[in-house]
């Protein structure tokens, strides 16, 4: 019969024809009965432990070879693409039986060769006599080389191992039926070790997981991937060495593809490390133990910090995307450390042997903060209460998480478009062409207010129009209260529970107990002592303030006229140019950044002897940001210091200052210096102006530098408890010293010319800003108490709240309300501080530190502002030790004694 040119070219691809020309084959069927056959989808073709008397050759169709293993309980199905031979390995030898059942996936054609044929007629080519030896030899050399490959290393080679040596063929789809247990036991691994593994390739695509079925879509990419991850990894820059100036995080490198690899990557080490800590047969010390665990999980921590600090400076949805998928992977991997019995029991017995290891100060507070973390953590919670431990702290991280998006996307998203010059009455020239420039930027006509605070804050003092001022109050004061996908309303709720509940789990009554146990004020009634010292002191010249500014109001809009919230500051700005003559907006050609830039800077070097150099070389995450090396007095290198200044999109309003890197010494003794930024939001040049700073933003700037200098003069041996990693109440007094500076004229003549004519500040301007120093201090600090109050409000509960947000907001700010609550607006649903923003039951801390630090500047004071014995004391007790020791020994240790509130209440002008 004549043979067919595309079922010769099908058959030709197999490797049994390969080499036969057209006219063996021709010969061959004169000779050989073919059995022409059609399968439809679902039938089977053969059965597993069938004898095999036939070859089959599928010519059209996909086949699906199901293998089951009886003896340890899996079965691997395989999807086969035609052309195909069903197992011509199994048509000879002692057992000719199918290894597999195969079925028809889609509708097959085949064809039948007689095992007797082969014998007889095929065996007669040489050709085939070759190919089909080389065929079983194939099969025998795969079969030996993985039989005698080496042991494989680690859980991924033994699972793709276990794999390759009982599929059928190397490619192609598999699924694998098996229970986890009894994969750990044929790979001879652990059934967490295997988990861990098989949920890595799912997030990696590589695999699906579903109840005892792992189903690979491609073999070759399940085979290929450990080599795909190192290629991956070369082309990480967070897994490499940072070969950039003082090892500075390699932002031009970094794509959005490397976190997730990098993330889990410094689980699997810190595991690994962690496992060593525990599996050390030798007795636990400080240093097999403690050290030990101080200094694992560096890579996670390289990774997590850059991901969460370019979230509040540098975000979009991508990033936000990949951190809330990773977050309960997170807190996952930190709860297993926690929790961990085994690690929790070495540190135990270290931190009972204390009094007799001869530790150094510093390492045995080390210990004891390492100890209490587990017990804080739920060490000695019962089993039970570890699960629920574990399950609350997933929720916390990713709703804290949510909390923040939430906010962030409602601030971006809102804009004021303004589109005639009516509405702009009262505006000063610099914020019409800021809001100029952000409408253009925008792609619109007119001018674009938006609730950004260079914005927002300036639009509410100025603004002559009061409908437009009421509209952008509201609509700053209703963000994320709104019935929209940014509703806060919930997630407050499940935080504020939450935390409670997690409190009560360690034995606390709420949660401001467990948070304060762990601060300078140690307990809520200290706190309460604290604002309600303040709130006696402070409310009755706040209501004279108050009262003499609606008096101003109503002598222009009518003695009926009520003073409301988005009235106060427009106010406000009218009676402080009244009473002295000082207008912000005439101070701002004097606060040039650059300038402003230089005179802290200069004050830093007035004081500590050091000094900063821009390096382009660093590389930065945005074109906006710079970076500095700061060099010693002795000229040695002391940290490295990024600064961005202006508001973006995927940008937090505020400012604040963080780490890229912490400081410690490390094990040779070199002293692993820090990387710090500060981070703001001040008013954006423009095409005609520079970047022109209210007196405020001066004092923000001041503020974060000081937090700055915190971080920079760190020198600790320990990184968990260099810099900032102090007690919350603590941490703000480097930060709010610094401020003082900015009402001393001292200091301001250093840098405060106007940027068109290069003339000093006024001396009786300068005069003015310090008389109004004092202007509205009261009510500024009654906010403060509020704020405190609302905070405390929340955390001191010991129930559950399932109320009304805004009515339970109102009663705790009751004492300190002084304008006309306005019933639509909500702080608590966007109060980053203490929902998201680690202030929880911690607020306060603004005002705690407020008397530190007016308490401490009292020194310079005393000896000169500019005294460098005082700030090197400074430096040496509060800036370098962190929180090394107990941050009142610190303070008493520069001060001489503890601090009382009579320097505030006096710096502030009450009585």
């Amino acid at each position: 019969m004549p043979m067919q040119s595309t079922m010769y070219d099908k058959l030709l691809l197999l490797p049994l024809f390969q080499g036969l020309c057209k006219e063996d084959f021709t010969s061959i069927l004169e000779k050989v009965r073919l059995h022409f056959q059609k399968y439809t989808a679902g039938s089977r073709i053969v059965k597993q432990g069938d004898y095999c008397n036939n070859i089959i050759f599928i010519l059209q169709g996909e086949i699906r070879a199901e293998s089951v293993d009886h003896t340890y309980h899996y079965t691997i199905h395989e999807t086969l693409e035609s052309p195909q031979i069903i197992e011509p390995y199994s048509l000879f030898g002692m057992y000719p039986q199918y290894t597999a059942s195969y079925y028809a996936h889609t509708n097959v054609n085949a064809i039948t060769i007689d095992k007797a044929y082969i014998l007889s007629e095929l065996n007669k080519y040489e050709i085939f006599q070759l190919n089909y030896l080389n065929m079983l030899s194939n099969r025998a050399q795969t079969v030996y080389r993985k039989l005698k490959s080496p042991h494989a290393s680690d859980t991924l080679d033994k699972i793709v191992n276990f794999m390759q040596l009982r599929c059928i063929t190397p490619t192609g789809e598999k699924k694998l039926q098996i229970r986890m247990e009894d994969l750990a036991e044929q790979i001879d691994d652990t059934r967490i070790n295997v988990s861990k593994v098989l949920n890595e390739l799912k997030d990696g695509g590589v695999i699906r997981l579903s109840r005892r079925i792992i189903d690979i879509p491609d073999m070759e990419t399940l085979s290929n991937y450990k080599e795909n991850k190192k290629t991956l990894f070369m082309e990480n820059p967070f897994l490499q060495p940072y070969t950039t100036p003082h090892g500075t995080v390699p932002f031009d490198k970094i794509e959005l593809v490397h976190y997730e690899p990098a993330i889990r990557e410094g689980i699997s080490q810190e595991d690994k490390e962690i496992n060593d800590i525990i599996s050390n047969p030798e007795k636990p010390t400080f240093k097999n133990t403690i050290l030990a665990l101080e200094q694992s999980g560096k890579l996670l921590d390289q990774v997590t910090t850059v991901m969460f600090n370019l979230m509040s400076a540098e975000t979009c949805n991508e990033l936000d995307e990949i951190a809330e998928k990773m977050m309960p992977l997170l807190s996952e991997h930190s709860n297993n450390i926690s929790l961990n019995e085994k690690l929790f029991e070495r540190v135990k017995q270290v931190y009972e042997e204390r009094k007799n290891l001869k530790l150094t100060p510093e390492e045995l507070r080390l210990l004891e903060k390492t100890y209490d973390g587990f017990v804080r953590n739920g060490a000695n919670l019962s089993e039970e209460d570890k699960v629920t431990f574990r399950k609350i702290s997933t929720e916390l991280s990713s709703l804290t998480l949510r909390f923040s998006q939430n906010h962030l996307k409602e601030t971006n998203s809102y804009e004021l478009l303004l589109d005639s010059e009516e509405q702009l009455k009262g505006l000063p020239e610099s914020i019409i062409e800021a809001a100029a420039h952000t409408a253009k930027e925008k792609g619109k006509n007119g001018w674009i207010i938006t609730l950004q605070a260079p914005s927002y804050v300036p639009f509410m003092k100025y603004s002559e129009n009061r409908e437009l001022r009421r509209k952008l109050y509201m609509a700053y004061n209703t963000q994320c209260i709104h019935d929209n996908e940014q509703n806060n309303e919930d997630v407050v709720k499940q935080l504020v529970n939450l935390r409670m509940q997690l409190a009560q789990l360690l034995g606390f009554k709420n949660y401001a107990d467990y948070a304060l146990r762990k601060r300078m004020a140690e307990n809520s009634e200290r706190v309460y002592q604290l604002l309600d010292q303040l709130l006696e002191a402070y409310t009755p010249t706040a209501r004279e303030e108050v009262k003499e500014i609606e008096a101003l109001a109503q002598r222009t809009e009518g003695k009926d006229f009520q003073l409301m919230p988005w009235d106060f500051s427009y106010y406000a700005e009218k009676l402080k140019n009244e009473k002295f003559n000082l207008d912000e907006e005439a101070l701002r050609p004097y606060f040039e950044l650059s300038r402003v830039k230089e005179g802290v800077f200069g004050l830093a070097t007035r004081l500590y002897g050091v000094s900063f150099k821009e390096n382009k070389d660093i590389p930065v995450y945005h074109p906006d940001v710079q970076a500095y090396e700061v060099y010693d007095k002795d000229g040695s290198y002391l940290a490295v210091l990024y600064t961005d200044f202006h508001p973006r999109a995927g940008k937090r309003s505020g400012a604040w200052m963080t780490s890229y890197k912490e400081q410690w010494i490390e094990a040779n003794g070199t002293n692993s210096r820090p990387h710090v930024s500060v981070t703001m939001n001040f008013t954006k040049p423009t095409p005609n102006k520079p970047a022109l700073l209210t007196f405020s933003e001066v004092n923000t700037f001041l503020h974060e530098f000081g937090h700055a200098l915190h971080g920079i003069f760190a020198n600790t041996r320990f990184k968990s408890m260099s810099g900032t990693n102090v007690y919350w109440d603590f941490v703000e007094l480097p930060s709010q010293i610094m401020e003082n500076f900015a009402i001393e004229k001292d200091f301001l003549n250093t840098f405060a010319r106007h940027y068109q004519t290069n003339e000093s500040i006024p001396e009786e301007l300068l005069q003015r800003i310090i008389d109004a120093s004092n202007f509205n201090v009261a009510y500024a600090c009654l906010r403060q108490i509020s704020f405190g109050l609302l905070d405390m409000a929340w955390y001191t509960r010991d129930k559950a709240f399932d109320g009304d947000v805004r009515e339970y907001e109102r009663e705790a700010w009751k004492r300190t309300q002084l304008l006309p609550p306005v019933k639509e607006t909500c702080m608590t649903v966007q109060f980053g501080h203490i929902m998201s923003g680690g202030y929880s039951a911690g607020y306060y801390s603004y005002k705690w530190a407020e008397v530190l630090d007016a308490d401490a500047f009292s020194v310079f004071k005393e000896k000169g502002i500019f005294n460098q014995d005082v700030a090197q004391s400074f430096r040496d007790n509060i800036l370098s030790k962190g929180g090394t020791e107990h941050p009142m020994t610190l303070y008493k240790r520069f001060r001489g004694q503890e601090p009382t509130i009579h320097a505030l209440l006096k710096r502030n002008g009450i009585k």
